[in-house]
């Protein structure tokens, strides 16, 4: 299982109303209730999606924007790399060195996270 590391950094919040609005898509896909929210990550070199990630369709919720999900272990529990198609090619609101990941607690709180502090991310795909 390869691993990513990087640095925990604030994010602009926007995929947090998204999962809230898209609960019931994100469990189908993903099988865990996601918390609210996004733990932001700057690795030190880009991250490109694997071939077949676990997909999330603007037409299957009536939207916009497409999302690649990746499943990944962060502090040993089960996550997902959230990645929309304009993050991943380089046009988005983050560069590729910034990945996002969810899962069903704040990671910050649970585990006492802040910006700059290191975290290792053991990718599934």
């Amino acid at each position: 299982m390869p691993s990513l590391v990087g640095h925990v950094e604030s994010g602009i919040g926007d995929f947090s109303q998204w999962i809230v609005k898209l609960h019931d898509h994100y469990r189908r896909k993903t099988g865990l209730d996601l918390f609210p929210g996004t733990l932001n990550v700057r690795l030190g070199r880009p991250y490109r999606l694997p071939p077949d990630p676990i997909r999330l369709e603007a037409d299957e919720y009536g939207g916009r924007v497409s999302v690649n999900l990746v499943p990944c272990r962060i502090f040993n529990r089960a996550a997902f790399i959230l990645r929309t198609d304009a993050n991943e090619r380089g046009d988005g609101d983050h560069p590729r060195e910034v990945v996002e990941i969810a899962t069903d607690m704040k990671l910050r709180d649970a585990f006492g996270l802040k910006d700059g502090d290191e975290v290792t991310i053991a990718v599934e795909a």
